[in-house]
């Protein structure tokens, strides 16, 4: 397998988004990066647009969001993920000082993980 994206996606607890992205930028991205990790890009979930045909005519239902993140990192091969996976998720500051802060503001139970390999015409490589 060539390189390849990660898209994560998190729900956050209500009223903690703000709390999140100062911890991610001041703490979670600038450890990651220092750790060998490639992040890409890093959003809060607006709204979604959801497109349907109904009585035959193509309609766009749009939601508000607010409480998602959603960040992309990349890396080079499968065994680079294990690697800077075990270099981040198994360190003692993860383990000690950022995963029980994590614990307080993201819904772990609702990461999704998509692993993503870039098509022909993508910028992202």
């Amino acid at each position: 397998m060539s390189a390849f994206f990660e898209l994560r996606i998190y729900q956050i607890f209500p009223g903690k988004m703000g709390e999140w992205l100062s911890f991610m930028e001041k703490t979670i991205i600038p450890f990651q990066i220092e750790q060998g990790m490639v992040i890409h890009g890093s959003f809060v979930m607006d709204s979604s647009d959801q497109f349907a045909l109904e009585n035959g005519e193509r309609v766009m239902n749009s939601e508000k969001k607010g409480n998602t993140y959603v960040w992309i990192r990349r890396f080079e091969s499968q065994e680079e993920k294990v690697k800077l996976y075990k270099a981040v998720y198994e360190s003692k500051e993860w383990v000690d000082n950022i995963a029980p802060t994590v614990a307080n503001l993201v819904d772990r139970n609702s990461i999704l993980v998509h692993n993503l390999s870039s098509t022909a015409l993508s910028i992202m490589k």
